[in-house]
């Protein structure tokens, strides 16, 4: 007869090794995307195609910040975009010198917040669903900007947000800079404060939530205000990044954005994941932007690729969950 504690004991291992090995699933597959992207094409891994691709990735990892809290506390933004744009023609709307740099900053993360504030109250006091609130947001904020711009936005993007949204130092882009601290300042508020733990808490079980004193509708409303602000951010860093604003600047950002948090393992369920996750996901769908833009394919395959992809990285995550 086999001793069940033995058993127990070599069996042990083998799962602590394989969790072990699974924790760096995501990790992992973009080192391998990288790879096979390298050897298809050289020119992939040259030094300026690399610097490229994080200038690119900085934008959508802030939102993507943002976007965490909201998934979490089991809503999504679809505002973001229109954030961004909106902040990248207030960016614009000025003399274009460096002296309204902050006067841009505080307007741009103002409307940001406003959004945020107008999601959380729509989602928590008025029961309307993340999608419907974000989307009715979304297209007010577009309807405000071509209000403003008459359709044609023009002026000059601030010297400082050229800097920061497509400049480097040795090599090193100044928005991946800024990126890095925000996902350190963030990170640190999602794992280690107690808004944090009321975030996963209100996230996994408003009504648990609730009998344990958080108050929920304030927590979410908060969630929303971060991936607002954050957008806003984003936005100016963007503008920086390609120089010539339109009323579309970061279109398709509020769902690859989505896209990113959840490969990166942060469930649309709400309760579950992080920053660092859903920052390797955005690294993902950037690498492989570039991949199939450098590749030269016709762009029905792209779109396709791209798919392909998105599918496999979330099902290597999804497995190692099992």
């Amino acid at each position: 007869m086999v001793d069940v504690s033995q058993a127990r004991g070599a069996e042990g291992p083998a799962i602590s090794m394989k969790s072990r090995l699974s924790s760096y699933a995501l990790p992992i597959f973009l080192i391998a995307l990288i790879a096979v992207s390298g050897i298809v094409s050289p020119a992939f891994l040259s030094t300026s195609n690399i610097s490229n691709m994080l200038l690119q990735v900085a934008p959508l990892g802030i939102v993507v910040i943002g976007q965490a809290f909201v998934i979490i506390l089991r809503g999504l933004d679809l505002s973001v975009s229109s954030v961004m744009a909106t902040a990248a023609v207030i960016a614009t709307g000025f003399s274009g010198q460096n002296s309204d740099v902050l006067s841009i900053l505080l307007i741009a993360v103002g409307i940001g917040i406003a959004t945020g504030l107008v999601n959380g109250w729509l989602v928590t006091k008025r029961s309307v669903s993340p999608f419907l609130a974000t989307l009715a947001t979304m297209i007010v904020l577009q309807g405000f900007r071509f209000a403003y711009t008459q359709g044609a936005p023009s002026g000059n993007v601030p010297p400082l947000f050229r800097l920061i949204g497509s400049s480097t130092w040795h090599g090193v882009p100044y928005n991946m800079m800024l990126l890095v601290v925000l996902a350190v300042v963030f990170g640190v508020v999602l794992a280690k404060s107690r808004f944090g733990r009321e975030v996963y808490i209100t996230g996994g079980n408003p009504t648990t939530a609730r009998l344990l004193g958080i108050n929920a509708d304030r927590v979410t409303i908060i969630g929303y205000v971060i991936s607002g602000a954050l957008a806003a951010i984003a936005g100016l860093v963007l503008s920086g990044y390609v120089g010539i604003v339109d009323n579309w600047v970061g279109r398709g950002f509020e769902l690859d954005s989505i896209v990113a948090a959840v490969m990166g393992g942060i469930s649309l369920s709400g309760g579950q994941g992080g920053i660092l996750g859903g920052l390797f996901g955005a690294a993902i769908l950037v690498v492989v932007f570039n991949a199939v833009l450098l590749f030269g394919l016709p762009v029905q395959l792209q779109i396709i690729i791209k798919g392909m992809v998105i599918v496999l990285a979330a099902a290597f995550y999804v497995r190692r969950r099992i």
